[in-house]
């Protein structure tokens, strides 16, 4: 009896450990744009990146990105312009070139962050913003 129940035990416990593994893996979001989930860090790669790219005067692969952003939409960010945008990716990977998906950070001459707008969500080829 008390081997069963010690088995049982180490079940249960080894069970409750494996389902509650993979809610570690899950990325904190501090920001959605449509249904991708950003934390602050992936945020602050994709900004760096682009920031870099605009010190160096280059562009990632043979894209146009970054790029100024003109802010036809007229967001309200807590910086001061001139604004560039650059993809940030829901992978999670860095954005080097090629499609830039609907997500973009923008930042600031400054480097400084600017915001996340998306193009999912809105209408033509405007954007909204991110939460």
């Amino acid at each position: 009896m008390r081997l069963t129940k010690y088995l049982t035990l180490t079940t249960l416990l080894f069970i409750q450990t494996s389902l509650a593994a993979p809610q570690g893996l899950k990325r904190a979001c501090d920001y959605t744009c449509g249904s991708n989930c950003y934390s602050s860090s992936d945020v602050s790669a994709a900004q760096n990146s682009g920031y870099n790219y605009v010190e160096q005067g280059g562009t990632a692969g043979r894209s146009s990105y970054p790029h100024v952003y003109n802010n036809y939409e007229d967001f309200d960010f807590p910086v001061d312009p001139t604004y560039y945008e650059f993809p940030i990716l829901s992978s999670g990977s860095t954005y080097s070139g090629g499609s830039p998906g609907a997500d973009r950070v923008i930042f600031n001459e400054d480097g400084e962050l600017a915001g996340l707008i998306t193009h999912s969500g809105a209408s033509g080829n405007n954007f909204v913003a991110c939460e």
